[in-house]
């Protein structure tokens, strides 16, 4: 016989967007359940650089743009969390940089100068120098521009870590998830033989979307998927360093992100233009050489001879839009008791929630009374990748 259970909202997908979603519903008093078939943040989560954006790598070009505004509250939202008085409590979480930066190996153009330094980024960028700069770039080589962006950088295992304890007892590990229908409505999912009912069923799985809409019988929302071919680099000689480095176009010519391994040494993790474009198109030995180009012209100074390297490719999972252009804000579609959604960016996983939580107040979803959950089989934390690559 089939366990049945009772909640109020049910949420597919334990990244950091179904897990953040989770925690504002129980803080409201919702009794939710949090089905995960893999690992809690073992999508894309987990191979995020951490980098709550503020909009500024989107004004590379010398214009605020939709995305650079939709996404401009999002670093207070988040620190306001972290310090224990917002939306959640992220207290414990770790801060890897309180800024991320902008830099130019060389002279910035005039007008992204003049830009940097006008109103319409005023209180998101100021120019830094000397002990101020980050201490990679803290030599005497470094010939170029730094600009502190009033963004941060965080541990995404240790946020993964935090809003699974925020979950409390409503984490359940599957490995086969099925549509539950009565008279041909969606009533909630059977997983793993329990049968579980709910007032709205949420969709958070990433690219993992698209197979349990197909399993709904549903074609729609459509899902795009945005590759990455992302480096990492580990060695004892590295310093921490957040930073864009700026190119000659509207795209960093490289993101890099500095994460602790257990070791104790740091990994560097580069994304940016090196992981799109032609990095997507590339072989594991042409990625890591074309890395160690990079690095050798933008960093001279540093010694790389003793370091480790390493590729992962990444797929970003979005709704699909024209152009594969990239979605300005967290996405949700409803069809009845079903919602759909993808953050887009790690930073948008609080818009995201917002989206979902309106939603519910409009169709008047007020928590109720439910039993208490039984023990339910509990999905394991991800593995940092740099743990499983060296």
């Amino acid at each position: 016989m089939s366990q049945a259970l009772s909640t109020d909202v049910l949420i597919v997908g334990g990244g950091v967007a179904g897990l953040w979603l989770n925690a504002r519903l129980r803080r409201q008093g919702f009794a939710t359940v949090l089905v995960e078939n893999a690992s809690l943040g073992g999508g894309q989560s987990v191979k995020s650089q951490g980098i709550i954006h503020g909009g500024a790598k989107y004004a590379l070009h010398g214009a605020l743009t939709g995305a650079s505004e939709a996404i401009a509250d999002m670093p207070r939202r988040w620190r306001e969390a972290l310090a224990g008085n917002g939306e959640l409590d992220l207290t414990g979480v770790r801060l890897l940089s309180d800024a991320h930066y902008l830099w130019s190996p060389g002279s910035l153009a005039g007008n992204i100068t003049s830009f940097f330094a006008s109103k319409a980024v005023r209180g998101r960028v100021d120019q830094v120098k000397g002990e101020q700069l980050p201490p990679a770039l803290q030599h005497p080589k470094f010939k170029g521009k730094v600009y502190r962006l009033a963004e941060l950088v965080l541990d995404v295992p240790s946020l993964i870590s935090r809003l699974s304890e925020l979950a409390g007892d409503g984490l359940l590990a599957a490995e086969r998830i099925e549509p539950l229908q009565e008279n041909g409505e969606l009533t909630g999912l059977r997983v793993d033989g329990r049968e579980i009912r709910a007032q709205r069923i949420i969709l958070s799985a990433g690219r993992g979307n698209a197979e349990l809409l197909s399993s709904l019988g549903l074609s729609q929302p459509a899902q795009q998927l945005r590759p990455l071919y992302m480096v990492l680099v580990k060695g004892p000689t590295l310093k921490p360093l957040y930073a864009h480095c700026l190119g000659g176009g509207p795209k960093p010519r490289v993101t890099v992100t500095t994460h602790p391994a257990a070791d104790g040494q740091w990994v560097w993790y580069l994304g940016g233009d090196l992981a799109e474009a032609d990095g997507v198109a590339r072989d594991e030995a042409s990625q890591v050489k074309a890395a160690q180009k990079e690095l050798s012209d933008l960093l001279p100074w540093v010694d790389l001879s003793s370091a480790q390297w390493a590729t992962l490719r990444v797929e970003r999972a979005e709704p699909a839009q024209s152009g594969l252009v990239r979605p300005d804000n967290a996405f949700v579609h409803e069809q009845n008791k079903l919602l759909v959604g993808w953050p887009t960016k790690l930073a948008l996983a609080p818009d995201f929630a917002d989206r979902v939580l309106a939603a519910l107040s409009r169709d008047g979803i007020q928590p109720t009374p439910h039993a208490p959950l039984p023990e339910l089989p509990r999905p394991a934390i991800a593995a940092p990748a740099w743990e499983e690559l060296f």
